[in-house]
């Protein structure tokens, strides 16, 4: 755990109240943090306490992070038992590749019309950068960064566009489902250019502002993607 992670445990109940709305949130991002780096495994069945150790935070306000995550499908709380977090299979990747072409949809014709045409020039010159990086020095560390920062860059502009507070809550919601079905994937530096060619197809067509190639790229990118993650539970 690095410095800093201990945080307030044996501070006492008046830090816990005073602190308590904060705390919750700590805890619940240091939850996530865990999941996605694997200290702990998808599917790991823990108790109360070993949560707090690992976490660092006090009982009270791990108690809301985890009901909150049990609410948003990323855990289920067994009374006087433990902690089971979910794993990811082939129900979890359908429905999350499902739920991002109904909301996506809609938000690329958007994007393709009323998009920033500066960032989506940002997008299309970053992309094809990264697509001469791996050619010339394969997929390096560097390079796989910079890939999740345009995935995620891409995606949640095309969503800002709406300007809808409640789709970009679901959204990030539904994002924290994406990465834990992603983390068992096996990036190769050919499967990194060509998610990079289907980004650049729906770059491109923004960039011409054609709504209906837009969509089309994009629909045609997730049903691409959603094989590639289900080649992994064959």
């Amino acid at each position: 755990m690095k410095a800093g992670a201990q945080v307030a445990v044996n501070e006492g109940a008046d830090i816990g109240l005073a602190a308590g709305g904060r705390l919750s949130d700590l805890a619940y991002t240091r939850i996530l943090e865990n999941l996605f780096d694997r200290r702990l495994p998808a599917g790991a069945f823990v108790s109360q306490n070993d949560l707090v150790k690992l976490l660092g935070i006090p009982v009270a306000p791990l108690r809301d992070a985890l009901r909150t995550l049990e609410v948003e499908g990323i855990l289920t709380i067994h009374p006087r038992s433990g902690i089971q977090f979910v794993k990811p299979g082939l129900e979890l990747t359908k429905s999350t590749y499902q739920f991002r072409t109904i909301i996506e949809r809609a938000a690329v014709r958007a994007f393709a019309e009323q998009g920033d045409e500066d960032l989506i020039r940002e997008l299309g010159d970053r992309h094809r950068a990264v697509s001469r990086h791996i050619e010339t020095s394969g997929l390096t560390v560097g390079t796989m960064e910079e890939l999740e920062a345009l995935e995620t860059l891409l995606h949640n502009s095309i969503i800002a566009i709406l300007r809808n507070a409640l789709i970009e809550t679901s959204y990030r919601r539904m994002h924290t489902y994406l990465r834990l079905v992603r983390l068992d994937r096996k990036l190769t530096a050919p499967l990194a250019q060509r998610s990079i060619r289907e980004h650049l197809e729906i770059i491109e067509a923004c960039e011409a502002r054609d709504p209906d190639r837009a969509e089309a790229a994009l629909v045609a990118h997730f049903n691409a993607a959603l094989q590639r993650h289900l080649g992994m539970f064959v």
